[in-house]
């Protein structure tokens, strides 16, 4: 799944977000609204992680993100 399709679906999105960053609140989720670089400030914030880190976190949910999520 490309990030466009994931901005695109963010709603549907949130819960696997939420499974993959727990730490994250409903409030940033919804602050993200499917903004990559606003998704891993969040990650830098709460899981007090490098830039880069925080980059390849979401680079791997990208990755990994499937069709299936959206149903």
């Amino acid at each position: 799944m490309t990030w466009d399709t994931i901005q695109g679906n963010w709603p549907h999105l949130t819960g696997q977000a939420k499974f993959r960053w727990n730490m994250l609140s409903s409030a940033d989720l919804r602050s993200v609204a499917g903004d990559r670089g606003e998704l891993s400030a969040r990650i830098q914030e709460r899981y007090s992680v490098s830039p880069e880190e925080a980059h390849a976190q979401v680079q791997s949910w990208e990755d990994s993100a499937h069709s299936s999520w959206l149903f």
